[in-house]
């Protein structure tokens, strides 16, 4: 069960669901630039996230939720962000919203956010504080949650 408790099975999830309202209840056309602009945003997204991989490969460490990490990583990308492949996450899924032109879907975003940050990031931040005190309190003083 664990594994379909997942940011990947949020995602795929509320994506399915702006998709099939594109589909099947296509919302005005908006035209180019929403195509454009939603796909520029969701390639950011994806951008964040594979930024992330080579700090947490370099520490040997996991990025799989749920697991104890072995390493504070706070290296690259984590420099700015606590949560950049979150923080991808979300901007994948606001901009094929806006891609798919499923306005009403938008919706799904600060919802998005809000189960990303209960059940994933929360939980996360108790480990690496219980793993790693004082040095996750100084890198979360410095560093924001998002961006």
């Amino acid at each position: 069960m664990e594994r379909l408790d997942s940011p990947p099975v949020w995602l795929a999830a509320f994506l399915a669901l702006a998709w099939a309202q594109s589909a099947l209840l296509p919302t005005p056309w908006a035209g180019d630039w929403a195509a454009t602009a939603g796909g520029v945003i969701a390639l950011i997204g994806a951008g964040l996230m594979l930024a992330a991989i080579p700090p947490f490969l370099r520490a040997r460490t996991t990025v799989v939720p749920h697991k104890m990490p072995s390493a504070l990583v706070t290296s690259g990308i984590f420099r700015f962000s606590r949560n950049p492949i979150y923080l991808g996450d979300v901007l994948i899924l606001a901009g094929l919203v806006i891609r798919w032109q499923a306005w009403p879907m938008l919706l799904l975003v600060p919802l998005f956010v809000v189960i990303l940050t209960r059940r994933f990031i929360e939980p996360e931040e108790a480990r690496l504080r219980a793993a790693f005190g004082r040095d996750f309190e100084a890198w979360a003083a410095r560093t924001r949650r998002w961006i």
